[in-house]
């Protein structure tokens, strides 16, 4: 089993509804996306996956999000854009993105919106 990781990043502003904290104003990250994927064997080229369609198929997903106010974007209109929230919805969208690829799935997503704080989102 092979496991790859690729990382980008994106600038965004969100508000917590519901919370009670400073996080309930209007506030920005620069938030840092850690995607995992495994292969259980390597092509004909002896690699699981291009490092740049997964960073392609990233880059498309992450243009969605990069200098926007969250809670304008669906579906953080519905829900809150927790860092929790994002990782999932990153998760889903490269999930469908992959899907093309026998062999290859996504395992992880981990959204850091600073330094010291992230949120991990996995399927069982």
């Amino acid at each position: 089993m092979y496991e790859l990781m690729i990382e980008d990043t994106f600038s965004a502003a969100h508000q917590l509804r519901g919370y009670k904290g400073e996080c309930e104003k209007l506030h920005g990250h620069n938030w840092r996306v850690q995607v995992y994927v495994i292969a259980d064997r390597l092509n004909e080229i002896d690699i699981a996956i291009d490092f740049h369609e997964l960073k392609d198929y990233l880059n498309e997903i992450l243009s969605l999000l990069d200098h926007k106010f969250l809670n304008d974007v669906f579906p953080f209109t519905e829900k809150n854009p927790s860092s929790e929230n994002i990782a999932k919805w990153i998760f889903d969208s490269m999930k469908k993105k992959l899907q093309v690829y026998e062999g290859v799935r996504i395992i992880a997503v981990t959204v850091w919106e600073s330094d010291t704080a992230s949120a991990t989102y996995y399927e069982d």
